[in-house]
């Protein structure tokens, strides 16, 4: 049975089978339990080769994951909150899943916009009265 990861409303799923796990020791709280057990997970998605990505949000997407997006284009998520295996693996699913939601997302274009006549002219106004301002504490020359 192949597990899908669903990202609701974009009309695409990913495959469990694309995801690696890798279940490490975590730092911070836990007693004793933190020195045995391999509670910590590492998510790692190849966002570059992945066939269940459309090419528009793969490119945000490893634009989005910035640092932990390798040159490979291999996606790595720590998850390390809970101190269960099995919520620290659940809770990395669900960052991926949150950041390909954001990534599915068009930005809008932005138009380019020039600032109004009037508005020039209150700038340029603006400067000749700091430049005249400045100009009275200047010391007086030896022509005046």
């Amino acid at each position: 049975m192949v597990r899908r990861v669903v990202i609701r409303g974009k009309g695409f799923c990913i495959d469990e089978d694309e995801l690696r796990f890798k279940f490490i020791r975590a730092s911070g709280p836990g007693g004793q339990n933190v020195n045995k057990l391999a509670s910590a997970v590492q998510l790692k998605f190849d966002v570059r080769h992945s066939p269940s990505l459309p090419g528009d949000v793969l490119v945000r997407l490893i634009a989005l994951g910035g640092k932990r997006v390798s040159a490979r284009g291999v996606l790595t998520i720590d998850a390390r909150r809970f101190r269960s295996q099995e919520r620290n693996r659940q809770d990395a699913i669900d960052r991926l899943a949150r950041l390909i939601e954001r990534a599915c997302v068009k930005p809008k274009p932005r138009k380019k916009t020039r600032p109004s006549a009037a508005a020039q002219e209150r700038r340029l106004q603006a400067k000749r009265k700091r430049a005249a301002h400045k100009r009275l504490r200047q010391l007086p020359s030896l022509d005046e």
